[in-house]
């Protein structure tokens, strides 16, 4: 009995359609990122499971995935590794880890390579990467992440830039609605000074970052829970809900936080990210600066990002934010940096849901010659030569075939032009032209034919 193929749970397989869309957006995010400095790199999937363990909490350790040693992966264990469980056995048999993010690695890049590279050093990683998580609706065990960081400046240029690029590549995608929300870890530690909850900064983050999900009144609750008094968590309420543009929100926290060095100097990068924009010209910059915005605030230090695309179903689409000691864990102190990354699954639910992918972004082959015979099949091949030398897209039906089967592969290839070849167009170089989409046909030399495809391009 022959055997059904699965593939392992929290995997897919993308088919042409989807790479071709997938493609479009890669395409999109490459040349934003190249044309603003940024250099590829990339990692290896496996790397030391020294480098990966005890970065991402306890919670991420258990979700790295594991790689067997080689060869008798058992030798260097005994029965008491065995019976120890798997923490006491994990080290005798395991040495490697498929990667869990795209940081981690680029931060252990830096460090090896730190006497190689050019500070600032600008570089763009798009590659998968792995979770050993449970599978469900949008969170998968393999997955894109694509990832742009500047490393060895404080400079609020970077902040700036993101900004732009994260426009620019929208602007690309064709995404117009969305919303770039920015804030500061300055700016809370100056909330939680301002309301009297100095030191409580990481709790009060913590109980922000939820406000989406579950709303003001538990939020609040929650603040009280983790310790911050019932009195300072209603402080915080009219300023988690200041409206107006960013710069009434600036002039209204400079009020708040007179006395708050940590308030005023995120106030400060904040005007400066603002006026180094205003020299790029752009006509809208989509910012909205939100003083709930937390970002789950572990290791970012300055600037935090998070962009929404709106009336879509699909969560944020691109955060990051500014670090001020990404690579001290591998011993290279004080090195400032700035990152942020684009969630390209969920771009592609977006660009679905709004039915923006362009059309010719699922098309492969552009032109299919289609023959009778030996003789024409022939000639075929001396006018697919033609269409390839200009850069079209073609191919040649390859067998002997009824007229009805190749129309029916060049129609479940989305094929858009047929160029039919029967001895009358082998004769007259006349040849039978056929817009697959509008039905319409024409008889036109191979020079006609090639102009008329690169003109509808």
């Amino acid at each position: 009995m022959s055997q059904k193929p699965t593939i392992p749970k929290g995997t897919r397989d993308f088919g042409p359609e989807q790479m071709a869309k997938r493609n479009f957006i890669f395409k999109a995010i490459k040349s934003v990122f190249e044309k603003y400095g940024f250099m590829p790199l990339e990692t290896p999937t496996m790397e030391n499971l020294s480098v990966l363990t005890g970065k991402y909490g306890d919670e991420g350790d258990q979700l790295l995935f594991k790689v067997l040693n080689s060869g008798d992966y058992l030798s260097k264990a005994d029965e008491a590794d065995i019976s120890g469980g798997s923490k006491a056995l994990l080290p005798k048999i395991s040495e490697k880890g498929l990667r869990y993010d795209l940081t981690v690695p680029f931060a252990r890049y830096v460090v090896m390579n730190q006497h190689d590279i050019a500070l600032p050093f600008k570089r763009y990683q798009i590659q998968p990467v792995w979770r050993a998580d449970r599978p469900q609706r949008g969170r998968y065990r393999e997955f894109y992440q694509c990832d742009a960081d500047v490393v060895g400046t404080k400079s609020l240029i970077c902040e700036a830039e993101i900004i732009l690029m994260i426009n620019e590549v929208f602007a690309q995608l064709g995404i117009t609605d969305y919303d770039i929300k920015i804030n500061h870890r300055q700016i809370l530690k100056g909330v939680t000074e301002a309301i009297g909850a100095a030191g409580k900064e990481s709790e009060f983050c913590v109980a922000i970052d939820k406000l989406d999900k579950v709303g003001l009144e538990q939020v609040l609750k929650e603040m009280v829970d983790r310790g911050i008094s019932e009195e300072a968590a209603k402080k915080s309420v009219p300023i988690l809900e200041l409206s107006g543009s960013t710069e009434e929100k600036v002039a209204q926290l400079k009020t708040i936080f007179a006395d708050s060095e940590s308030g005023l100097s995120g106030l400060a990068d904040m005007e400066e990210i603002l006026e180094i924009l205003k020299s790029f010209d752009l006509k809208e910059n989509h910012i909205d600066f939100d003083v709930s915005l937390a970002r789950g605030l572990s290791y970012y230090t300055g600037a935090i990002f998070e962009v929404k695309v709106n009336n879509v179903s699909i969560g944020s689409v691109s955060g990051g934010g500014r670090y001020d000691d990404l690579t001290g864990v591998f011993g290279l102190k004080d090195l400032s940096g700035v990152g942020f990354s684009f969630g390209v699954d969920r771009i592609y639910d977006v660009l679905e849901e709004l039915d923006l992918f362009p059309k010719n972004a699922t098309t492969s082959t552009e032109a299919l010659i289609i023959h009778f015979d030996d003789d024409t099949r022939k000639y075929g091949l001396s006018v697919l030569n033609k269409l390839r030398r200009a850069d079209i897209k073609s191919e040649i039906y390859p067998e002997k075939a009824k007229l009805k089967k190749q129309f029916g592969y060049a129609d479940k290839k989305n094929i858009a032009y047929t160029i039919v070849i029967g001895s009358d167009e082998m004769n007259s170089g006349q040849l039978t032209f056929k817009n697959m989409t509008s039905g319409e046909e024409e008889k036109l030399t191979i020079e006609g034919i090639i102009e008329k495809i690169k003109a509808n391009g």
